[in-house]
């Protein structure tokens, strides 16, 4: 008689998704399939999870790339929902947030710039922003660049005269800016213009920036007729050169929108199993701006499948516009749409046109896009060829897939920080790159070995926790610039995190001795230094990767120590708000001059008590 204990086999691919099959309801949902580690390979969705899992019970009936893909799946996990809408939703954003293998993946999906218009100051600024809506305001975007929403932060300070400074320097001055001189903006900090004209300033801006364009221009033009009537030639000539700044915004726009007022073009061009996705937005009757995206797919599926799956993803953290106008069908476009509306709020036309305005700003869409995918496949070329010797430099397996790049900036220990920055088949992947502000204070100032040791283990312990979650990015190289002394930081970190040599390559890039470019040696564990051959087209592609992240460093460094070198001294002090500090500027004409103040020199300042001055002094005196 055998024992009571189950020692078969576990189930696993096609076996293991028929017993699921068994016991799910024909519902709405979501469903996850994982490999060996835990690793997801592919996030689905289903108007019936029942129906679509039991398809890949099925093996033999499945093309290659899904047969491998039920041949590794180790563990399925399901979430049910009301709607396959509201599953729609959910799988977009965990193919975003997981980043599966066999999924259709949008890369380079950073977030878009916008133009807010303040509501919290008597004098509204108008500012470029990037991230949470955590400024109370009118947002008006997405701006594809932050060019374009420079170019048209310009023609708001040419126009509409308005102030982008911020709130300290508004109230710290007591004569108009450099900005007024140039006529760029108001000056309502020093009362040049009344605070009704400069709110009908911020109206009629607004009305710019919601696509009242033609209706503000008609007005403008009224009042230009309306002064030189009564012979006011200085502010109609003030008027005019508004409406020119007006006029020039659609001069260099190409192919302008009548009619389409708020809208997406999203066309797409595939070769050589590659895609391009441009996306053009217009907002208000205007372009703002472009952005080519390259999907990672098989080469399998079809331009639709890679449209749609790009369109989902795409909008998953940002608010469709009304029309949404695509090169091809999709799917399941009823389905998105209805998806799109619910994200929205209201609903969105998914538009593919045959004829008009539309059809123009498509072709130019898809010309760009056709564009940007040959440019992409002829340095994609040229990279397989550097990844191929790199592997043989650094005696790895096969080309790596994920270069990353260490290095760090400081003066003498001061605003330290390091870099990542990551490279692959697809070039820079400009958003992997982090930055570290070094936190250590027991470091040695101008300590390389501890800066880079702090690092790699912030990195590293991070990278262990995302593979117990099966979200892990893992290098298949990492570059350390420096020696011998940097390498063996490096394979430290790695061993007492236990992160075998086997599973990330490490090798450390350090200048000549006369630290020339081309005399470059490289430290790998285990072997002696050596060089490449002057001309090696390797040795240019890792001079590249390395001067990337020396070039991202000190960027970041830079902008640490001018955010450190701006900070104003008042602000620290216990009871200097904004209208002190104004007087006190206006008393002394700087924060230095401020602390080198007596009391008697403080008090004798407008709101400033006998108290106050005190704590002003103590403040800057406290080291005596």
């Amino acid at each position: 008689m055998s024992g009571s204990n189950d020692t078969s086999p576990p189930l696993v691919g096609a076996a293991l998704i028929a017993d699921h099959v068994s016991r799910l309801p024909g519902k709405p949902g979501v469903y996850r399939m994982m490999d060996e580690h835990g690793a997801v390979l592919y996030v689905g969705k289903a108007k019936s999870l029942k129906n679509r899992v039991a398809n890949y019970t099925r093996i033999e009936r499945q093309p290659n790339r899904i047969a491998r893909m039920i041949i590794a799946t180790r563990s399925m996990e399901f979430i049910i929902t009301d709607t396959e809408t509201e599953a729609l939703l959910l799988e977009a954003n965990l193919i975003k947030r997981l980043k599966p293998r066999y999924n259709i993946l949008l890369r380079d999906d950073k977030s878009f710039p916008y133009i807010v218009m303040r509501r919290d100051h008597e004098a509204p600024q108008v500012l470029k922003h990037r991230g949470a809506r955590s400024i109370k305001g009118d947002y008006y975007g997405p701006f594809a660049s932050a060019q374009a929403v420079n170019r048209t932060l310009d023609t708001l300070q040419k126009a509409f005269l308005l102030r982008t400074c911020t709130d300290p320097v508004y109230e710290g001055r007591t004569r108009p800016c450099m900005l007024h001189q140039i006529k760029r903006c108001a000056a309502p900090c020093t009362g040049e213009i009344l605070p009704e004209d400069y709110a009908e300033l911020v109206a009629q801006a607004k009305a710019f920036l919601s696509g009242k364009s033609n209706e503000l221009s008609d007005d403008l033009n009224t009042q230009m007729q309306r002064a030189a009537q009564v012979q006011d030639f200085e502010r109609a000539a003030e008027v005019r050169d508004r409406i020119r700044a007006l006029a020039a915004v659609t001069a260099h726009q190409g192919v302008n929108p009548g009619s389409t007022q708020d809208a997406d073009v999203a066309a797409l061009h595939m070769d050589g199993g590659a895609s391009c996705v441009r996306v053009f937005f217009y907002r208000a009757g205007q372009n703002w701006g472009e952005r080519a995206f390259f999907p990672r797919h098989d080469k399998s599926v079809s331009a639709g499948e890679v449209l749609g799956a790009f369109l989902a993803q795409f909008y998953e953290n940002k608010r469709p516009p009304g029309s949404l106008i695509i090169s091809h069908d999709l799917p399941e476009q009823d389905l998105l749409g209805e998806a799109l509306s619910i994200r929205a709020g209201r609903h969105v036309h998914i538009i593919r046109p045959q004829r008009g305005e539309k059809l123009d700003l498509l072709r130019q869409a898809l010309n760009n896009a056709r564009d940007a995918l040959g440019r992409r496949l002829a340095e994609s070329s040229s990279r397989t060829a550097q990844l191929a010797g790199v592997a043989k430099v650094f005696d790895l397996a096969e080309p790596p897939r994920r270069i990353e790049v260490y290095d760090n900036s400081h003066i003498s220990g001061t605003y330290a920080v390091g870099a990542m920055i990551v490279a692959g088949p697809e070039g820079m992947e400009k958003n992997q790159y982090r930055i570290f502000n070094i936190k250590s204070e027991e470091l040695t100032p101008g300590d390389d070995f501890g800066m880079m040791r702090e690092v790699l283990t912030r990195r590293f312990s991070r990278l262990v926790k995302e593979k117990q979650k099966g979200t892990a990015q893992v290098p298949d190289l990492v570059l350390v610039d420096g020696g011998a002394g940097q390498l063996k930081e490096a394979v430290q970190v790695m061993a007492e995190l236990g992160i075998s040599q086997d599973e990330v390559a490490v090798a450390g890039i350090a200048k000549g001795v006369e630290r020339d470019a081309g005399r470059e040696q490289f430290f790998i564990p285990g072997r002696k230094p050596f060089r490449l051959e002057h001309r090696d087209p390797v040795l240019y592609y890792l001079q590249r990767l390395r001067d990337e992240a020396h070039r991202y460093a000190i960027g970041a460094h830079r902008r640490r120590r001018a955010k450190g070198a701006q900070a104003n001294p008042l602000d620290a002090i216990p009871g200097v708000g904004p209208l002190r500090k104004k007087a006190l500027l206006a008393r002394f004409g700087s924060a230095k001059a401020v602390g080198s103040a007596s009391l008697s020199d403080l008090v004798a300042a407008e709101g400033v008590s006998s108290q106050m001055a005190k704590t002003i002094y103590d403040y800057f005196h406290d080291d005596v």
